[in-house]
């Protein structure tokens, strides 16, 4: 379980060094990236220019907030939490898994780019496994749960019924884990933690976790991805 950004690194290296290259298979890892179908049910693409806020959370922030960071139509991707208090929205404190909060990452993007149903699509299929409740490759911990934090009846309306129709498919080997929790708050997480994919690409957490994700969206989602 990451405790710190030193453990985490510390413990990523320790596997580049026992296992090599088969330890890409962590987290949501190439093999199991995947195409996945539209949602049925989708909020219809705006005709203006707008702002609109999803949170999501899946694993670590950092390869959550680097694949959104690359989607077109998001204007912010912001690594934070969700789901504790003001008073426990700390990095050291949250990663003891008793808070409440998760590792998030609020998603601003313009409706007349994209819609939350595609947001969702991309959240389901390359930024993390949402099979997984409480982990994420070597994160585990409530505070790493799959999660989406809607604050409107229309977005919980569409999440429950992707995934509704995603498992009804049988898109997955197992059922969705995902929760969905009303929004209460969110909380941006401490600076270091911003951009920490694209400002660290040599660190192995990274190399191994996340990059892989970012990769991903590119294979899969050509024409939504963004070299930003």
């Amino acid at each position: 379980m990451k405790t710190s950004t030193e453990n985490k690194s510390g413990f990523i290296g320790k596997m580049l060094g026992l296992a090599g290259a088969a330890t890409v298979a962590c987290g949501i890892g190439p093999a199991q990236a995947m195409t996945i179908p539209a949602p049925v049910q989708d909020e219809p693409r705006a005709a203006q220019m707008s702002e609109q806020h999803i949170v999501v959370a899946g694993g670590c922030f950092w390869g959550v907030q680097a694949v959104f960071q690359h989607l077109k139509g998001v204007t912010t991707a912001v690594s934070g939490y969700a789901g504790g208090t003001a008073e426990t929205a700390k990095y050291n404190v949250v990663s003891s898994g008793d808070t409440g909060h998760a590792e998030a990452v609020q998603i601003t993007y313009d409706p007349s780019q994209i819609t939350l149903g595609q947001i969702l699509q991309v959240f389901f299929s390359v930024a993390h496994n949402p099979t997984e409740l409480n982990y994420q490759g070597p994160d585990h911990g409530t505070q790493y749960r799959s999660a989406i934090f809607f604050s409107t009846p229309e977005q919980k309306t569409v999440a429950e019924k992707y995934i509704a129709q995603l498992d009804a498919a049988k898109v997955f080997d197992a059922p969705i884990a995902t929760r969905l929790e009303p929004l209460t708050q969110f909380y941006p997480a401490e600076a270091y933690h911003q951009d920490y994919a694209r400002l660290n690409p040599m660190n192995p957490y990274i190399m191994i976790n996340d990059a892989p994700k970012v990769r991903a969206l590119k294979k899969e989602f050509p024409d939504w991805y963004a070299e930003k």
